[in-house]
């Protein structure tokens, strides 16, 4: 299996499959292409038509959302149990996970992924203020309902952690205020070995992105 990815410092699509993979086990080979340079698109469009990463490349699987390389993943690893067993549980987590999928504009625009960046409280726009509130909410509601047995929002990990491990990060570089329940989900999220290894390798690359890097 290959996943190719953008730089893990700011690719906030890209550590969604790969903490995933990591998380299960998985070995694959890695190709990382630097973004906002002159070349990237073209290099991005030798994988996929979209032209963006991530994408998971399996044999003849050819797969380049990043919330369908996580569907293949629970697919082709059913004992890994990426969406939960129980069938409310799975509806839950598929909800939250398409609302991260395509929403919070306000958030990521205000608060790009850094993992450089200092930590240090970032004044967010009104808007965005208020979908951090309710991700701190759908953190708690899942970790309430569905999050006994482990640290996680279905307890285990499962594919709605791998779709808000960038927002983790957010919250954690750009201070915004959270309950004590998010968190306690934030520390167990960047406890992982595989958390720690995606931050040493963001923190070891040298490229920079001016229009991530807020003040």
């Amino acid at each position: 299996m290959k996943l190719v990815i953008g730089n893990k410092n700011y690719s906030s699509w890209s550590l969604r499959p790969w903490i995933a993979m990591k998380q299960i086990g998985l070995t694959f080979e890695e190709a990382l292409i630097p973004m906002a340079m002159p070349g990237t698109r073209a290099e991005m469009l030798r994988y996929a038509p979209t032209g963006l990463v991530p994408v998971l490349i399996d044999g003849e699987a050819l797969v380049f959302e990043t919330i369908a390389i996580l569907e293949y993943l629970n697919d082709k690893y059913p004992e890994a149990r990426l969406w939960p067993k129980d069938l409310a549980a799975r509806a839950h987590a598929r909800s939250i996970a398409a609302e991260m999928h395509g929403g919070f504009a306000a958030l990521r625009r205000d608060c790009p992924m850094n993992i450089r960046r200092p930590v240090r409280r970032h004044i967010v726009s009104p808007e965005a203020a208020k979908q951090a509130e309710r991700i701190d909410a759908l953190w708690s509601d899942a970790r309430a309902r569905f999050g006994e047995g482990g640290p996680f929002l279905f307890g285990h990990f499962t594919n709605p952690d791998a779709m808000y491990a960038p927002v983790v990060n957010r919250f954690h570089t750009y201070d915004l205020p959270r309950s004590a329940t998010a968190q306690a989900y934030m520390d167990a999220m960047m406890a992982l070995p595989a958390w720690k290894e995606w931050e040493a390798a963001s923190r070891a690359e040298s490229w920079v992105i001016a229009s991530s890097e807020i003040g």
